[in-house]
């Protein structure tokens, strides 16, 4: 096994960083330098001043995402603050141009004060045509994001919305595989975090039918004190929000109580809190997706041991790798392409089904393709940039 991290230290130092601002034009002459700068320069700018869309036009803006960060949840490393999270914010803005073609910029902000955060990101707005926020604690990041959704670009919290995302696709794909109907699914999602909470809103709302708003059958969500109930006292508002969809029987007890006849286990939390007996009081053929990094909740081989029927996690050494990369270069570039002002419920679903359809025949071993597959981000982009014009109705804005 490659030592990733001796590696990773070498190329950092070697490189003093992963990316770096590059000219589009080659300033040779006095001609070049009065068009680029002044006083051809004026031109552009009079003409912006007149009429603000052009910015799109006649900038970065177009192309442009900030992807922005407090180091307060960086991996699994927690709180390691601002400037220990350079490196990860430097890998998704590659990520952002290998796979998107976005041009992308780390902003890692020294402030963990919310209003601070939220006050910052509408001031640099200008410049930017999308938001990506990244590595925030909850429930901060749900504030967060909530607070900067009319400041006319799209706001993305991948952490949430990515997970959340990729995890839809695979399910619809899991249950090609087995035969099910998605709206017959008891799921536990155990971890009540920023990604467990995005992906218990998305299984609300499966549907593309901006008519039918069809829902996954019922839904038991853990936090690290068991299922949230309606008799608890300890929650917070985001917790208590997610019981107006889930747990309808008010079901008291641990994951395991959850996890009784349940058809999919969804675990964002840590690793090694499931045994194979645990996946034998399941319904037959059980799906996990046991995502925590980089412990799963279970492992695949003692996963299949108690009977499951598909496994999913977000390593990259097993099949079926739950990885954001996967979405949020082609829902950027499809935004950013429909000129959207905000990412909407609608858009996320198209970027699932869009994910799920990239796979003609899933398989057990693939229900979820690779980063590394051809056209994933074009496919995913294409079917976001066509939803942009769609309005959401109220079903899809509960999501």
């Amino acid at each position: 096994m490659p030592d990733y991290y001796k590696k990773s230290i070498e190329l950092h130092q070697k490189l003093r960083g992963k990316i770096e601002i590059s000219n589009k034009v080659n300033v040779a002459s006095k001609e070049d330098l009065a068009v680029v700068y002044s006083p051809g320069v004026a031109q552009p700018c009079l003409e912006i001043e007149k009429n603000q869309e052009l910015a799109y036009d006649y900038t970065i803006k177009g192309n442009t995402v900030a992807v922005i960060s407090d180091g307060s949840a960086v991996l699994g490393l927690g709180n390691i603050g601002p400037k220990a999270a350079i490196p990860v914010m430097e890998g998704k803005a590659m990520l952002f141009k290998k796979f998107g073609g976005v041009d992308a910029f780390p902003i890692c902000l020294d402030t963990q004060n919310s209003q601070e955060i939220i006050d910052t990101v509408k001031r640099i707005a200008p410049v930017f045509g999308g938001v990506n926020l990244e590595d925030i604690s909850a429930p901060r990041c749900f504030e967060i994001e909530a607070a900067l959704q009319e400041i006319g670009i799209p706001v993305f919290h991948d952490d949430q919305h990515g997970t959340a995302i990729v995890t839809l696709a695979g399910i619809l794909n899991a249950c090609k595989v087995l035969g099910k109907n998605i709206d017959e699914l008891k799921v536990v999602v155990n971890g009540a975090g920023s990604a467990g909470v995005a992906i218990s809103k998305l299984l609300r709302c499966v549907s593309m039918d901006p008519i039918k708003c069809q829902s996954v059958k019922e839904i038991i969500i853990c936090d690290s004190k068991g299922i949230i109930h309606r008799n608890r006292t300890n929650l917070n508002p985001v917790k208590q929000e997610l019981l107006e969809y889930s747990n309808p029987h008010n079901l008291e007890g641990s994951l395991q109580d959850a996890l009784k006849n349940a058809d999919v286990f969804i675990g964002v939390s840590k690793g090694n809190i499931l045994s194979a007996e645990d996946v034998k009081t399941m319904n037959e053929n059980p799906v996990i997706f046991a995502l925590a990094n980089p412990e799963p909740e279970i492992t695949p081989e003692e996963a299949y041991k108690g009977g499951a029927a598909i496994v999913a996690t977000g390593r990259s050494d097993y099949p079926n790798q739950v990885n954001n990369v996967l979405v949020f270069p082609g829902i950027f570039r499809g935004a950013l392409d429909g000129r959207a002002k905000r990412i909407t419920p609608l858009m996320k679903l198209a970027a699932a089904y869009a994910l799920a359809n990239c796979i003609d025949q899933p398989t057990r071993d693939r229900i979820i393709p690779s980063a590394f597959d051809d056209g994933i981000a074009n496919k995913v982009s294409n079917a976001v940039a066509n939803s942009c014009s769609t309005i959401s109705n109220h079903n899809h804005n509960r999501i």
